[in-house]
């Protein structure tokens, strides 16, 4: 396909997603029963109105707990669009307000509401919250997509030709740029290509081996040449800790985006709270104040007022349209102040569509997590790009689709994918800093063609010394421990499930006994599984173990999905699938395992059954591994079974 053709064939799939995305919230939100929609997570009711106020940007804002299914698992996060209601007398339909999740944690949420005060019904009770499906990133996804298939003799039509693989990206001999004593050879590397492109780069940087830390250089480098660049990625978690690095590295940097999206710690990097801190802002305020009162002044005339009263009124009205206007004025003179002083400009990828943003075009756009990314949501920003520059590891997992035809028809597909097989761009970043070699190693045959290397500081690092294997595989074969499925969704296994909390719980005490010292300096372990079912019913038996029980408050208990990003001194992965027919299901995606086995530092121990995973030629490689290398041990073999 050509280029065009193959963003024309992107737009029908997208659609296909779509489709499917709101046929899910149709069934799961629209058509269910209050009940339901709590079962499944999409809501919240009844709550209690713990707070409300004025937060940042002067939006009105509730905070709410939740009063039941406490501790479960729900889709109301941070950055979502939601809606409020007051179910009384079953109006639920009608008295809703909505907003956007400004923070949830545990049982409690703040929404800031689309609305200048809060709504009558809100003291009223029966108060609930549900998610409300988001549109406009389809709708802008869409657009920029039309928008890069139809460009022609620009920019745009260029890059969009040398991203896809039609025309060859160009690099320049440019002088070496200033190499950074505290970074490794391989990053400095990739910072020279990033500097020497004409067209694109690609820092790829597997689990471990400081791709932010490199992509904060190169953005520093580049802001040294260029007055300005655009720094984007795919969530607002992510946006967040860029911006949060830069900013620590002096960088005059601007958060574009809905306050409630943005983390409270970088409350002062978003525009809305720049505005409010400008020299000019007071003036504005005083405008908008004289604007009122001369509306005040006006709505005093009565009806039946003669013709100079209504002249009068005109006039009132008049001035406070004119005043109105001239606010406005000011402030895109504000916005445009800040925006021209700031080094480094940053969103989300749709974000970039901002409005205070349009007509802005940058020399530099960077996209970091580009292999979490979708396709069409790049296009948003790389519309205002002269070069683009991506960074990501398409080895972990791919952005979240929920068409399985879409992602067959290519959505599941990433334009940094994409990239890397067309183009010779991409930088390898080849040292990792997270893992002990041994647990390194078959992630690195298996993804990175044996490349990386473990640095001498994590190389040999156990939990403690006599601990003698760093990679542990507990087989469950034959010990008759056959998955269920819960609710004909998700799979979880108790029997395993035991086992492993068992082997662990021992482990631990075994740890405390022969190292106190470093037992007390291990800060976090991470009990995981791909499947939410398994994760909830580990969560629920920890409390018949003791020196878990003792620990708790290190242990992090989430699916792989949820661990992707962050890092543990011990990792323990429950596998689940155990069938007579080696039915394996979403463990077939590979990548998913790469993040799993790739968050411990220090240890990790897997359980599962070698019988039905095996089926599978990665995990029978895996199998071949750890028995290569003493790391495999028979559940058979453990007193818990005898």
């Amino acid at each position: 396909m050509t280029a065009i053709e193959e963003l024309k064939h992107l737009r029908k799939v997208l659609k296909i997603e779509k489709e499917e995305d709101l046929e899910q919230y149709r069934k799961f939100v629209i058509e269910s029963e209050i009940g339901e929609r709590v079962k499944n997570g999409n809501s919240w009711y009844p709550v209690i109105i713990t707070q409300t106020g004025y937060g940042r940007g002067e939006q009105v804002f509730v905070e709410i707990e939740r009063t039941t299914a406490k501790g479960t698992d729900h889709q109301l996060q941070t950055g979502k669009r939601a809606s409020l209601f007051s179910n009384v007398n079953n109006q639920a339909s009608k008295q809703r307000t909505e907003g956007v999740i400004g923070t949830a944690v545990k049982d409690k949420l703040r929404i800031y509401l689309n609305a200048d005060e809060l709504p009558e019904w809100i003291n009223q009770g029966k108060i609930g919250i549900d998610l409300i499906f988001d549109e406009t990133s389809y709708k802008e996804m869409d657009e920029a997509l039309r928008l890069v298939a139809t460009a022609e003799n620009n920019r745009l039509s260029e890059l969009r030709e040398i991203l896809l693989g039609h025309s060859p990206a160009g690099f320049s001999d440019l002088s070496p740029s200033p190499v950074n004593t505290a970074l490794n050879e391989s990053q400095n590397s990739a910072i020279q290509q990033i500097i020497n492109s004409n067209d694109v780069a690609i820092v790829h940087g597997p689990p471990g081996t400081g791709k932010t830390t490199t992509f904060v250089e190169a953005i520093k480098q580049v802001t040294l040449q260029e007055k300005q660049v655009l720094v984007t990625a795919p969530s607002n978690t992510a946006v967040d800790f860029l911006c949060e690095r830069l900013d620590a590295e002096g960088l005059n940097v601007v958060r574009i985006g809905h306050p409630a999206r943005v983390g409270d710690h970088l409350a002062d990097l978003v525009i809305d709270n720049k505005i409010t801190q400008h020299e000019y802002f007071n003036d504005i305020k005083n405008i908008r104040k004289k604007a009122e009162e001369f509306r005040n002044l006006a709505f005093k005339y009565k009806r039946n007022f003669g013709k100079e009263e209504s002249r009068q009124r005109q006039l009132l009205f008049n001035e406070a349209r004119s005043l109105k206007q001239e606010a406005i004025k000011l402030e895109d003179y504000i916005i445009t102040d800040i925006l021209s002083n700031a080094q480094v400009i940053a969103c989300t990828l749709v974000g970039a569509n901002n409005q205070i943003l349009k007509d802005r075009l940058f020399k530099t756009v960077f996209i970091d997590e580009a292999a979490q990314a979708l396709e069409p949501a790049c296009w948003i920003p790389i519309m205002k790009a002269g070069r683009v520059i991506m960074a990501g590891d398409h080895f972990q997992l791919s952005p979240t689709v929920k068409s399985y035809e879409a992602g067959k028809q290519g959505l599941s597909t990433t334009l940094f994918e994409k990239t890397i097989e067309r183009q010779q761009v991409d930088s390898l970043l080849n040292v990792q800093y997270r893992m002990n070699a041994a647990i390194m190693q078959f992630s690195n045959e298996q993804f990175y063609d044996g490349q990386l290397m473990a640095a001498a500081t994590v190389k040999n690092h156990k939990l403690f010394n006599v601990d003698e294997n760093p990679l542990l595989f507990i087989d469950t074969a034959g010990c008759g421990f056959n998955e269920k499925i819960e609710n004909s969704r998700s799979a979880f296994n108790p029997e395993e499930g035991n086992l492993l909390l068992s082997y662990l719980n021992d482990f631990l005490q075994q740890f405390c006994i022969a190292d106190t010292e470093a037992y007390a300096n291990v800060k976090r372990i991470g009990i995981i599984s791909p499947y939410k079912a398994q994760v909830a019913y580990l969560g629920e038996q920890i409390e018949n173990f003791d020196y878990l029980l003792s620990n708790k408050h290190k242990i992090r208990f989430n699916t792989v999905d949820g661990f992707q990003g962050q890092e543990c001194d011990l990792i323990a992965i429950s596998l689940v699938r155990s069938n007579d027919k080696n039915e394996i299901g979403f463990l077939a995606d590979t990548r998913r395992m790469n993040v799993a086995m790739t968050r411990a530092k220090k240890k990790l121990l897997i359980i599962g059954d070698s019988a039905t995973l095996s089926s599978h030629q990665f995990y029978k490689s895996f199998f071949e591994h750890v028995q290569i290398n003493n790391s495999y041990q028979s559940a058979w073999e453990l007193t818990y079974l005898q």
